[in-house]
């Protein structure tokens, strides 16, 4: 097993913030306003002409809410067990399943319970979103559909439109999250000769 240096973490460093930033959907112009690092530098960290730095660093980090560890990429030592840090956001948390940054990421999401469902406030963002139903009665409204998925059921859908994931009736909601940019699709693989396995249907 490749055994990575000091400098191979660090070189990789840029590409692991360029990859984040353009996933959060974030220009290097409303980085530097704000995190106060002129976009000159974040351009050249982005780019691997400017040397990481703790300084530099530490800001990102909390834009991006992700440890310092996992923005650099350095791997851990000593430990075996997997650390899941949730996220807090809109008043439910989202917890990583994935760490590469770029391409498909994964999260599971608990919508807590609530002494009333809450009413929709519709967003829009980049990307392009799948989930399936855990447990609880999700209410999913996207663009013009407002549908109440329960556990088992799938739905996918352009995040381009408005769009709103809460509790059906204020119950708690657990789901999983599969989130790309657009142009970054999951790619679905199945049998294309399914009678093969059982003979030929006549």
């Amino acid at each position: 097993m490749d055994h990575l240096t000091d400098d191979d973490v660090l070189d990789a460093v840029g590409a692991r913030l360029r990859a984040l930033r353009r996933d959060r959907g974030i220009t290097l112009a409303d980085l530097a306003s704000t995190t106060g690092v002129s976009e000159s530098t974040l351009s050249r960290l982005e780019s691997g002409q400017r040397r990481p730095s703790l300084e530099l660093l530490l800001p990102l980090a909390r834009i991006y809410d992700v440890p310092l560890d996992d923005l650099v990429g350095a791997p851990r030592t000593g430990d075996p067990r997997i650390h899941l840090k949730p996220i807090n956001r809109f008043g439910m948390a989202f917890v990583p399943l994935s760490r590469r940054p770029g391409g498909v990421h994964a999260f599971k999401m608990i919508i807590p319970a609530r002494p009333a469902p809450l009413e929709p406030t519709p967003q829009t963002h980049e990307g392009f979103e799948w989930l399936y139903v855990l447990d609880g009665r999700l209410r999913l409204v996207a663009g013009e559909r407002d549908l109440t998925l329960s556990p088992g059921e799938a739905a996918e859908f352009d995040t381009t439109l408005p769009h709103w994931l809460g509790s059906a009736d204020g119950g708690a909601v657990e789901l999983l999250i599969l989130f790309g940019l657009q142009g970054v699709r999951a790619h679905v693989r199945t049998d294309p000769h399914p009678s093969s396995r059982n003979g030929s249907r006549q």
